[in-house]
Order: C-alpha cells, then structure tokens, then sequence
C-alpha cells in the first residue's frame, strides 16, 4: 500500500477511535465492519476510503478535524484550528459584519500602539497575531453564514 494511502487509513481510524466506534456509526448510519474497512491496512480493502460526507459527520462530533488536518499536511497546507463550534454566534450576517467592523478597529487600535515609537516587538507582534486570528475567525464565520443564506 503506498504512503498517502495509509497515511489517510490511519487519520480515519483516529478520527473514528476519537468519536468512538459505537457513535461512529450512528452518525454515519455504517456498520462497525464497513467503518473497519475503511482503515484497514489489508491489501483487499487498499481502495476503499471513507465518504467525504461521513468524514465531514465525524469531525463534527471528534474532539479534532483528523482527516481534514492529513489531507491538508499532503498539500503542505498549513490549518489554523478553531475549537469553537461553527456559527456558535446568532444574528447571522448582519451581526458579522458589527463583529467584524469591532475586531477591526481593534486590530487597527492594537497596530497604532504597537508602531507608535516605529519598532514593532515580539509582544506586541503576538499581540497583533492574536487579533488577525480573531478576525479571520469572524470572516469565516460571515463566510458560513453567507453560504447558509444562499443555499
């Protein structure tokens, strides 16, 4: 079996030990046989892999996206992860687009302070860091909202 192969078989088994292989198949509606296969290394089951909707079913429930961080490390794409639950705000997008205005004048309060003497330091580099992630994490959530209402 070659390595991208078993590299996937043994996140989907991580993903599904994480859940737990009861609750594993309820939320996909699989037999525990069918799940086993999906990451069993034996050369007869080398093709079969988990369906991308089952996968999606898992991480929502697994304490951290398995698959989804392996397929990303095989295109050398690095993921920040966010252990809030999706959309956890109500208001949907009108509700992001005051949360984002907020997180950006934050940012831009915390880059005004940090080059007022024209340096800017390791802290105050951290603390800028900090604020772009929270604002990326309000555009992705306008992002789902938005997908939600076209949908």
């Amino acid at each position: 079996m070659n390595a991208i192969r078993s590299y996937l078989k043994k996140h989907s088994e991580a993903l599904v030990k994480d859940v737990g292989i009861e609750a594993a198949c309820e939320l996909t509606g699989k037999s525990k046989a069918t799940l086993g296969r999906y990451y069993s290394q034996h050369p007869e089951h080398e093709d079969r892999f988990m369906p991308i909707d089952a996968v999606a079913h898992l991480e929502e429930a697994a304490s951290y996206p398995h698959v989804t961080a392996a397929l990303a490390e095989l295109k050398r794409i690095t993921l920040s992860y966010d252990d809030r639950r999706k959309n956890d705000r109500e208001g949907g997008v009108n509700s992001d687009v005051v949360a984002l205005s907020q997180r950006f004048a934050m940012l831009m309060a915390e880059y005004s302070q940090s080059i007022e003497d024209g340096i800017i330091t390791v802290n105050e580099a951290k603390r800028l860091l900090k604020e772009t992630v929270a604002l990326q994490q309000v555009l992705i959530d306008m992002k789902l909202h938005l997908e939600e209402e076209t949908t």
